[in-house]
């Protein structure tokens, strides 16, 4: 469950999200769509440390060293699938075609194979939607399937990259994130140390009113002497 654990280590740790993302086998977009909370699906967390995948000190170490990998004790057991379609829930099957859409317009070189078995739909179904004889075409909007939940940035950009090796075009590059990555990442290590400090400095001072209003003051301590 690489979303789950990763929607854990953004809430729980100060790791970076290249970090998050090498270690959850993940695209640094959807770490950052996880933390942003505009991933199409909310994670609830799972924790690495509780499933023995990792430890705290190695997280520690990560979080002290930007550039430091780090080290899973066990790899979790792989899905197992058998021969046949890819399986999408029934709430995303609607999206299909859109996602379909997107990627005919924006990356003609991919097969109708491949983008079937990506989606998880038949060859008939794309032919449909590129020659625009689709029953619902004026419907379609071409939405990016990793938006849609249809497949992972990871799988698409895969797919992306073979495509275009077989067609002999240089594969396109992602820079969405180019020159304020870095920026956007220490941003929100910033706001989370912040955060942790804040809520540091409250625990501190309700402790230290407890403590005050906890001492009891002996009512006869001045007037030792008195009669």
């Amino acid at each position: 469950m690489p979303h789950a654990t990763a929607s854990w280590l953004v809430d729980n740790s100060a790791l970076s999200f290249d970090q998050i993302a090498e270690f959850c086998g993940l695209h640094i977009l959807e770490v950052q769509a996880i933390a942003d909370d505009t991933a199409s699906i909310k994670y609830t967390g799972r924790d690495p440390v509780r499933a023995h995948e990792i430890t705290m000190d190695e997280i520690h170490k990560g979080e002290s060293n930007p550039d430091y990998k780090l080290k899973m004790l066990k790899g979790p057991e792989p899905v197992r699938r058998t021969k046949g379609p890819r399986y999408t829930p029934v709430s995303k099957r609607q999206d299909k075609p859109d996602g379909i859409a997107w990627i005919l317009r924006n990356h003609p070189e991919i097969s109708d194979g491949a983008i079937g078995k990506l989606i998880g739909t038949t060859r008939t179904t794309i032919a449909a939607i590129r020659d625009r004889t689709h029953w619902n075409i004026s419907n379609i909007t071409p939405k990016d399937p990793v938006t849609l939940g249809l497949c992972s940035q990871r799988e698409l950009d895969g797919l992306v990259t073979k495509a275009a090796k077989k067609a002999g075009i240089e594969a396109p590059t992602d820079s969405r994130l180019d020159g304020d990555r870095e920026a956007l990442i220490e941003e929100l290590r910033r706001e989370r140390q912040d955060a942790v400090r804040r809520a540091e400095e409250a625990l501190k001072t309700e402790s230290e009113f407890i403590s005050a209003a906890a001492t009891i003051i002996d009512p006869f301590s001045n007037n030792k002497g008195e009669v």
